[in-house]
């Protein structure tokens, strides 16, 4: 990657292929987009330079705080030693007591420009953010200026100036409240912002970058996701739910014939003499499919499993019947608790707390298969679509193969998402290629993945 240092062409290029190392996917000639817009605008209008390259790479929402983050380094607002910091003249950054900083900042959180709280974070970075590393050296870090300055501890005393006195919890109070949460979350992105630059500057812009910078929502491993990526999840679930069902449809179609359309065809017959030489079908009555789902709730998959069961409840406003089973090492129906209206967090505790799952904790899918085609093989049927979630790890236990052949069998179509990457599997205690054979089986680490497998089902 050639260095920020460099000439405009180098940064442009240095920028691009940041962003596709993030995951935020540019092509060629978005490139060449990003490059020709260049020429049309006043390149030292910082913000007018972002939002060129925002409309010429950034193609979903998911991107832009990623692109933010990127664009923040290698156009940094300003360079360590080359322009003062301009704040407030009644205050020198450098020599004022904290409880005058404060002040000042508590004026900053409820007026101010972009400008004047960047400069402001700039002097409370330069003045509490550094910690000395050695002879030569030092590091910069967000948490002391946050810890120092404590901006969430200004709220009481900014109340008092500005409501002077009028009664509290009304509209005034709320809408104060709401500019000042704003600001502070303003003034923390400046201080992070400011702290990234330096340490570009000092270490390189490619160490600060891969650490700075999140995947997008779509791209972030299923089974290293947090619970607050789960809950953005819930918003990407929906749809996906939806061209699922639609994609199965699709080829649920595909072969089938309506019922023949008697008048069409002895219409048609009066050109032959009456003799029906070509048959008319009525067109097929559209129908939603009916779906199982076979999900691994082990710790080691858990937070796939916890997504899987979010797409579960998803799907059940889709499909005509929806059974979903969970299984470690015995299986239990799980649709109980996925009905219409129930709230997804509540039902995903109860799942925990009552579903019968595990006998001795260690994952066996020979042993749930065999207990699935004891329990529930009427589940299974010619309009039933069979999607099997899981790792495909059976602690060395025996697979089962014949089961499980003969539960697909019983199907119009069967699929298999693994949420591990391709060459992880079968190592270890891993038998994919072998559940390969008999259900198509497909990588599913994340929401991209997802939905590319969705749109291959057309």
């Amino acid at each position: 990657m050639p260095e920020p240092r460099g000439s405009l062409v180098d940064r442009h290029v240095g920028f691009v292929h940041a962003l596709r190392a993030a995951g935020v996917p540019v092509s060629v000639a978005e490139g060449l987009d990003a490059a020709g817009a260049m020429r049309v605008i006043e390149l030292a209008d910082r913000e007018s330079l972002r939002a060129a390259y925002a409309a010429t790479l950034v193609k979903k929402p998911a991107y832009r705080p990623g692109f933010d983050v990127l664009f923040d380094l290698w156009f940094p607002a300003s360079t360590t030693g080359l322009a003062a910091v301009r704040t407030d003249s009644r205050i020198d950054p450098a020599t004022a007591e904290l409880k005058e900083l404060r002040e000042h900042l508590a004026g900053l959180l409820t007026s101010s420009t972009d400008q004047e709280l960047r400069e402001f974070a700039q002097a409370m970075v330069e003045r509490f953010g550094r910690q000395e590393a050695g002879p030569g050296r030092q590091n910069w870090f967000s948490y002391s200026v946050m810890r120092a300055l404590s901006p969430e501890t200004l709220m009481a005393s900014i109340l008092r100036n500005v409501l002077q006195g009028r009664e509290r919890g009304g509209l005034a109070e709320k809408t104060v409240r709401q500019q000042v949460n704003t600001g502070i979350r303003r003034f923390e992105d400046a201080v992070a912002t400011d702290v990234r630059r330096r340490i570009a500057e000092e270490s390189g812009i490619e160490r600060i970058a891969r650490s700075a910078v999140r995947p997008p929502l779509d791209q972030i491993d299923f089974l290293r996701i947090t619970k607050a990526d789960l809950a953005r999840l819930r918003r990407e679930v929906y749809p996906l739910a939806r061209r699922l069902a639609a994609r199965l449809t699709i080829k649920h179609r595909k072969g089938r014939r309506g019922r023949l359309d008697f008048r069409k065809t002895m219409r048609a017959s009066l050109q032959s003499g009456g003799v029906p030489l070509t048959t008319h079908f009525k067109p097929p009555r559209p129908h939603k499919p009916e779906l199982v789902i076979l999900c691994d709730t082990s710790d080691s998959v858990s937070s796939f499993a916890h997504f899987t069961l979010l797409l579960t409840y998803a799907l059940r406003e889709q499909f005509t019947k929806v059974r979903a089973f969970g299984f470690v090492d015995t299986v239990d129906e799980i649709t109980r608790f996925f009905l219409p209206g129930s709230d997804v967090v509540e039902a995903m505790t109860r799942l925990a707390n009552e579903a019968d799952m595990v006998r001795f904790g260690r994952t066996n899918y020979g042993h749930s298969l065999e207990r699935f085609a004891e329990r529930y093989a009427d589940a299974l049927g010619p309009k039933t679509s069979l999607l099997i979630l899981g790792d495909a790890r059976s602690n060395y236990q025996p697979p089962a193969l014949d089961v499980l052949k003969s539960l697909v069998s019983r199907t119009r179509s069967a699929y298999w998402l693994n949420p591990e990457p391709r060459q992880q599997w079968d190592t270890g205690d891993s038998v994919a290629s072998e559940y390969g054979t008999v259900v198509p089986m497909s990588e599913c680490r994340n929401v991209s993945q997802l939905t590319a497998f969705i749109e291959t089902l057309a």
